[in-house]
């Protein structure tokens, strides 16, 4: 694992830059042998050389390129942030102010906050101070309900994540070099996806990557969404918007899904030919909750019909309880097809012919614009389409 200590790793690209491990000590103001033991300890600890020694001077090998080339994406992130609250910022700021910066900023809290990072308290106070000291402002605000981030600090802190999230990158694509598996892959999915199109993935990335650790987030859009822009997320998977739903992202469409209504089999609708809205309103429902495609489109369904929508609902999107709770009532269910397909084909469900055509949705990727995955992280994603590709159609 790279060191996060940010000043080894400007001089690193200062070497680089330089070609010189003289241009680079006088950079910074330090000794020659002060450089040459960092390149040292750096190279120990991504596992191998960094650099050709020639006659032109120092000149980045293969293994050098991909981590300067991570880290020249980090300090572009970071240093656009710090260069907008204090130009001495990007000189002294450490990876561990950074990290008591955005753990306080999430918590609101100097106690919540070191035991998040496992740190004393009067550690994390003081690493905020001294960056405040630096900037000359408060960061944050005193307030009875907690610590309120500063504009300036609001500002900072995602930038912070993406550039410690290009360090992580870093680590899992030196660990290429020597063919071990590092790091993890980290997906946000919403429910259609992790049950219809993530298995298949998954099964064919362990194929070729056994070792390599992978997170699987459930949560809202919104939730998710939050963390792919903070770089906690590498691939976001579900229900696409109509339009990016941020400026920093980009939506793929993978396949298209078609909204669906399911009952128990023997249920009093079953076999009653195309149904009209007003046959459904009479029935109890289970419906997904406020503010996901599938829910406005269920109240779209009785709005077109100019009806009040049911009065007994249960908000809720989990397959199988649908089907347990379906199973014990007359309930009917709006959910997706391509969800419901595997408990439609084991007859556990039913779906009910309407005589309106439901629309259809697409699901995707969303991805943070401009990210370069590493190859681990560019063959789940070529894994994600190609087992779209292998969905029927709807």
């Amino acid at each position: 694992m790279i060191s996060r200590n940010l000043r080894h790793l400007r001089v690193l690209l200062a070497v680089a830059d330089e070609a010189s491990i003289t241009g680079a000590a006088e950079r910074f103001k330090v000794s020659q042998p002060a450089v040459t033991q960092m390149l040292r300890k750096l190279e120990e600890q991504a596992g191998g050389p960094l650099f050709d020694r020639t006659s032109r001077g120092f000149v980045l090998n293969e293994r050098g390129a991909v981590l300067a080339a991570r880290l020249g994406r980090a300090f572009a992130q970071l240093d656009a942030a710090l260069s907008q609250i204090s130009p001495r910022l990007t000189a002294v700021v450490t990876s561990g102010q950074l990290q008591a910066l955005i753990a306080v900023h999430d918590t609101g809290s100097f106690t919540l906050a070191a035991r998040a990072l496992d740190r004393a308290q009067p550690t994390v106070h003081r690493a905020v101070s001294q960056l405040e000291q630096e900037v000359g402002a408060p960061l944050f605000e005193r307030t009875a309900h907690g610590l309120i981030p500063s504009r300036a600090c609001g500002a900072l802190v995602p930038r912070a994540l993406l550039a410690l999230s290009e360090l992580d990158q870093a680590d899992m694509e030196l660990g290429e070099f020597d063919g071990t598996e590092t790091g993890r892959i980290v997906i946000g999915t919403l429910p259609l996806s992790r049950s219809v199109l993530l298995p298949r993935a998954l099964a064919a990335f362990r194929q070729a990557r056994p070792k390599i650790r992978i997170s699987v987030l459930d949560g809202t859009h919104d939730m998710l969404l939050a963390g792919l822009r903070r770089g906690d997320i590498d691939i976001m998977l579900g229900a696409l918007r109509s339009q990016a739903p941020a400026p920093d992202v980009r939506q793929e469409a993978l396949f298209q899904d078609r909204f669906a209504v399911v009952a128990r089999p023997g249920h009093p609708l079953v076999g009653k030919g195309p149904l009209c809205t007003s046959q459904l309103r009479c029935f109890p429902w289970i419906v997904p909750g406020p503010g996901t495609q599938l829910r406005h489109q269920f109240e779209a369904l009785f709005r077109r019909s100019e009806l009040p929508l049911p009065e007994s609902l249960i908000e809720a999107g989990f397959i199988l309880l649908i089907r347990e709770y379906l199973d014990l009532s007359d309930a009917l269910a709006f959910t997706s097809g391509r969800q419901a397909a595997p408990e439609l084909d084991r007859r556990h469900l039913v779906q009910l012919p309407l005589t309106e055509t439901l629309p259809l949705r697409e699901i995707g990727l969303t991805l943070r614009e401009g990210w370069l995955p590493t190859r681990a992280q560019q063959l789940m994603l070529d894994c994600l389409r190609g087992a779209a590709r292998g969905l029927p159609d709807v």
